[in-house]
């Protein structure tokens, strides 16, 4: 971290800097050859921002339908597994996916 730290002012913002915390940083023990190969595997990051919505890449558009389908299936039930025991009541009350720059389209659940 001490030799990325110097380009904090330009990944910073971007959004771009590497955490520990998401694993894309390998510590100097760490396996690196396995932080690869999960990141290729597929391995998706996700956020919260502070009014509790959840955002992350479930696919691109050139995916095919039930492909896509699929991941979002798959990262829902993620989250939902993700639930905290103290929360009580729904976990997720609505789910919207969006293209960059494109409307939102909401989904049943």
């Amino acid at each position: 971290m001490g030799v990325v730290s110097r380009l904090g002012k330009v990944l910073g913002p971007r959004g771009l800097m590497p955490t520990p915390k998401a694993g894309t940083v390998v510590t100097a023990g760490g396996d690196i050859a396995a932080a690869v190969r999960e990141f290729k595997a597929g391995k998706v990051e996700y956020r919260t921002d502070k009014g509790g919505n959840v955002h992350a890449g479930v696919g691109k558009m050139s995916f095919e339908e039930d492909k896509l389908a699929e991941n979002i299936s798959v990262f829902v039930e993620q989250v939902r597994h993700a639930k905290p025991s103290a929360v009580k009541g729904n976990f997720v009350n609505s789910i919207t996916i969006a293209g960059t720059m494109t409307p939102g389209v909401r989904v049943s659940m």
